[in-house]
């Protein structure tokens, strides 16, 4: 297995250029829906609550919109490529070529960590003028963005498996990645919720992907960056684990 064998270079390059040739809808449309969050609740909020000791609750909310922006976009690259492949049949010319279930799914979701952290970038370039950030820990930044898009490129291409029409997917979006990305913390902290829905929210895997992201810039967070990466990598490697065997298995694949 070579992840640098040409099949899995033609699948990645094939992925970056679909998103790509429609960049006003997979990079620019998240970019101005996050700065639509932001004006909106930075300008009510702002000055009226404050999340974290020192850090204004604009600055607060950047690094969340940021990594909600790469985790939605990374889900949306993958899934939507395979249950497009799905639907028009031109999936077995992915399955017919010598490619291993990991190249496949490496490719898969290396090119959701490329749409992810474009998008990203760009919701961060545009925010970063409303807001005042530091870099307390930019490592941590890094770490938290490359795992928190494999991830979620990880579970679209899952996701993208299971489902076998568009709706189908649109449920699996709208009743589990976007109520978990908002719920992690995007907006708030938790420490500021009742003990019932703390306790909640250290069961959603997201959370520890926003917070550990969020320390990098301001050194605070919810819980320990090492905590929220010990978590997140485990997870990391429980989506991948599950979704080579599904590829493995030919799972609403093979017909």
């Amino acid at each position: 297995m070579n992840l640098f064998s040409v099949g899995f270079k033609t699948l990645f390059f094939k992925e970056i250029l679909r998103f790509w040739k429609v960049a006003t809808q997979t990079i620019a449309a998240p970019v101005v829906s996050a700065m639509l969050y932001l004006l909106i609740f930075g300008h009510v909020l702002d000055g009226r609550v404050q999340m974290l000791d020192g850090v204004s609750y604009t600055s607060f909310l950047v690094p969340g919109l940021v990594m909600m922006s790469v985790l939605q976009n990374a889900f949306a690259n993958s899934s939507s490529s395979l249950i497009q492949s799905k639907i028009t049949g031109n999936l077995v010319f992915i399955l017919l070529p010598p490619l291993s279930h990991v190249e496949i799914l490496s490719a898969y979701v290396v090119a959701s960590v490329v749409r992810g952290l474009a998008v990203g970038f760009g919701v961060f370039i545009i925010t970063a003028w409303f807001a005042h950030l530091s870099f307390v820990a930019p490592l941590w930044i890094v770490v938290f963005a490359l795992l928190g898009a494999g991830i979620l490129g990880t579970l679209g291409v899952i996701a993208g498996i299971w489902a076998e029409k568009f709706d189908q997917l649109a449920a699996f979006q709208n009743f589990l990645i976007t109520p978990a990305t908002f719920l992690a913390g995007v907006f708030y902290s938790i420490k500021k919720l009742p003990p019932f829905w703390l306790a909640v929210s250290h069961f959603n895997p997201f959370f520890y992907m926003i917070d550990g992201f969020r320390y990098g810039f301001f050194g605070q967070s919810d819980v320990s960056p090492w905590t929220s990466l010990a978590i997140v990598a485990v997870f990391f490697v429980a989506l991948a684990a599950i979704a080579i065997n599904l590829l493995r298995r030919g799972y609403k694949l093979r017909h």
